[in-house]
């Protein structure tokens, strides 16, 4: 398990690469501001699994939890690249919360 700025978690994050794990944090960052400029929240959980490995390749699942206020929402996302789900997931919950 990963904290990022006390609450933010990232779990299965950690077989990363550095330089991978360097754009995931700017990307988590950035929707992780445009979420908290809409509404203050206590917790995001980020969760990352590998499902349906082939060869070489695997998809990403991406799975979000965001605590508000005694509320929560939820997304995911599935993409054979880390960055598409993990942007793909961000999203959708971004457009769950209204202002």
């Amino acid at each position: 398990m990963i904290e990022l700025g006390g609450n933010i978690v990232l779990k299965g994050f950690k077989e990363l690469d550095p330089p991978t794990m360097m754009i995931v944090r700017k990307l988590v960052g950035n929707h992780a501001r445009k979420i908290s400029d809409k509404k203050s929240f206590e917790q995001l959980s980020i969760t990352l699994k590998l499902v349906h490995q082939k060869e070489k390749s695997a998809k990403h699942e991406v799975k979000i939890d965001l605590n508000v206020k005694n509320k929560v929402f939820n997304s995911e996302a599935v993409d054979y690249n880390l960055f598409f789900s993990l942007d793909k997931a961000l999203q959708k919950l971004e457009s769950q919360i209204k202002k």
